[in-house]
């Protein structure tokens, strides 16, 4: 097959486009579902896609995209450009959008953290307005072939918009105003609680969560994230990867050192005999190394502490292994908030 490939013509038009060519790098389990949404949702936009000549026929095949390259040079009249590579990748490409990228575009990303991405940002020109993304809607196993349209229905969205992406966003020509304040850029203060005043100041973390802020390039980000069936939400790039540390980046680490741990303990005629509870406890074990050495590189301050958050709890339980005191209040604690968990 040569590259890039156009698709034959598609069935009639159903909403009307709010992005008129939609250029995504990485057709993975994300760019994938991404693809096969906006094809659907969508018949007269452009779905370009960037990645391997393999990954790039299979998506043909499945009629996920409209326009297939292995070079940036396809996006050069994308209006909307989604960077779904790992996530140093992902910070890699934006320098090389500019040479390849003609247009005035949104441009976003679909990576676990946000700060080091937010940061190398703020060079892109400033026919860029970039919005740091992140959809809370994977899967155990990555790859095109897990990719699904309905991957995001009713999954949060975090979005990470800053006051310098805002101000883009509202200049007509595209111009960035002409002081850009320290107030204005994503904060570099590690491990801040999320509720703290001064987040909220600089990022208008203090608004709904469910409102975006003004400015036309997250208005219509926000569109998007909603029409592909998920649900947007706004904080800043530290709260998000204190947050995501937590809530993603340790039960990954976790799930994977205990498969690992029971694995070489018992090996294959043990695991025979394990019950659906260690099948289904260890679900996330499959997750491809190669992404959360990126994730775990570019959140390493805010995963450290999670993870020594944990190993004091399993210590403790180490310590009361005779008595079963501390093994309660864990118990008991873990139980009250599987509880909260299950009604979110």
């Amino acid at each position: 097959m040569e590259l890039p490939v156009i698709q034959p013509g598609r069935r009639a038009e159903i909403q009307t486009p709010i992005f008129e060519k939609i250029g995504i790098v990485g057709l993975g389990l994300i760019g994938g579902s991404i693809a096969l949404k906006a094809r659907e949702l969508w018949p007269t936009s452009l779905v370009i896609a960037v990645d391997h000549k393999d990954v790039l026929e299979t998506a043909m095949r499945l009629h996920a995209i409209d326009v297939a390259a292995e070079d940036l040079i396809v996006l050069a009249e994308a209006d909307l450009v989604v960077l779904a590579a790992p996530v140093k990748q992902n910070i890699a490409l934006l320098e090389e959008l500019d040479d390849h990228v003609r247009v005035p575009a949104v441009v976003t990303d679909t990576g676990s953290t946000k700060r080091d991405i937010v940061a190398a940002a703020r060079s892109l020109p400033p026919r860029f307005t970039f919005i740091g993304g992140h959809p809370l809607g994977g899967a155990s196993k990555g790859g095109l072939e897990h990719a699904r349209p309905d991957l995001f229905a009713g999954r949060p969205w975090l979005l990470t918009p800053t006051a310098r992406s805002v101000d883009r966003a509202l200049q007509p020509s595209g111009r960035e105003r002409s002081s850009d304040r320290p107030e204005d850029e994503p904060r570099s203060g590690r491990g801040r609680s999320l509720d703290r005043p001064e987040d909220e100041a600089a990022s208008g973390r203090g608004r709904s969560l469910d409102r975006p802020e003004s400015g036309d390039a997250l208005d219509k980000l926000t569109a998007f994230i909603r029409a592909i069936g998920a649900e947007p939400r706004t904080l800043t790039p530290d709260a998000h990867d204190r947050l995501l540390a937590f809530l993603s980046h340790l039960p990954q680490l976790t799930v994977s050192a205990l498969m690992q741990v029971v694995g070489e303990a018992v090996g294959q005629d043990g695991l025979a005999l394990a019950g659906r509870g260690l099948a289904d406890t260890t679900r996330l074990a499959s997750s491809p190394a190669d992404i959360w050495k990126d994730i775990a590189a570019t959140n390493a301050d805010e995963v450290g502490p999670a993870l020594d958050a944990l190993i004091a709890v399993l210590k403790d339980l180490r310590r009361d292994l005779a008595h079963g005191d501390r093994l309660s209040e864990v118990f008991e604690e873990a139980n009250r908030w599987r509880e909260v968990l299950k009604k979110t």
